[in-house]
């Protein structure tokens, strides 16, 4: 499986259909530099879109795997060969994932030791050095998925943070001595991760439309705001509306229509 063939291959289908680079990014849901990454043998299709990219191509997974066309007679052992080197470089991946996130524990690692020793040589004992304590080993539960995984590890993220948010706002409270860190930030915390999870469910619904999600990932911040607002103004009696709030949405309307007309212009190329 030599990705500088299988660059060549695709280029060659997509020609074969007439189609451009930025016409089967856009029919893939990706950016058109992916294609031209993939074409010149710089980096592979990932493996959730090799299926789609092949029905496009009108060719088999196996042909793309092979970077060339098949005769029946080789067709088996080709697939062997292709599920092998397959097998394989998920191994590499997941072994590099590994020593990436040992890297990445140990990082923390240490700055959560440098804190408590400087925590115990200025103070006698551990005091200002839990909350840092408490917001790496945060830091560490949430993004561990995503560092092992990579994309397949978004949701087991999502997860964590979904399950880990209240507990560490309760104790962070506790360790600041402010119970409105959890009053409040328990329910600007609730309202934020169900906007995460509507982009992100967009996201999964629509795979091919990226920057159609996008676009409307930035309307939903208006009554995200909104909510936000109101939410602030029954607990601690801030005004429901500023003009700074107006500014925001103005610049979120901007941008919302930008990404709009972006998507509109790709799809019509």
């Amino acid at each position: 499986m030599n990705q500088k063939d299988i660059g060549k291959f695709i280029a060659a289908c997509r020609k074969k259909n007439n189609l451009t680079q930025a016409q089967l990014a856009e029919q893939l849901g990706i950016t058109d530099r992916a294609v031209s990454k993939w074409e010149t043998g710089n980096s592979m299709p990932d493996s959730s879109i090799m299926l789609e990219l092949s029905q496009i191509l009108g060719i088999t997974v196996n042909e793309l795997l092979s970077g060339e066309e098949i005769h029946m007679e080789n067709y088996e052992i080709k697939a062997d060969e292709n599920l092998l080197a397959l097998k394989q470089r998920d191994e590499n991946n997941l072994n590099k994932n590994v020593v990436i996130c040992f890297i990445y524990s140990l990082t923390l690692m240490v700055g959560i030791v440098v804190c408590v020793i400087c925590d115990i040589a200025l103070s006698g004992g551990l005091t200002w050095s839990l909350i840092p304590l408490s917001s790496i080993v945060f830091a560490w539960v949430i993004s561990f998925p995503i560092i092992i995984l990579g994309k397949r590890g978004i949701a087991g993220s999502l997860l964590s943070l979904s399950f880990f948010i209240l507990p560490f706002l309760y104790i962070l409270s506790r360790l600041v001595n402010v119970s409105s860190v959890f009053s409040i930030g328990a329910v600007m915390a609730v309202i934020a991760m169900v906007y995460i999870w509507l982009v992100f469910g967009l996201f999964k619904r629509f795979p091919n439309r990226a920057l159609a999600v996008w676009g409307t990932a930035v309307l939903l911040l208006i009554p995200l705001q909104f909510v936000i607002n109101g939410a602030l103004s029954t607990m601690i009696s801030e005004p429901l509306m500023e003009i700074w709030d107006i500014l925001t949405i103005f610049i979120l309307l901007i941008v919302a229509f930008t990404i709009f007309a972006c998507d509109y212009a790709r799809r019509k190329r």
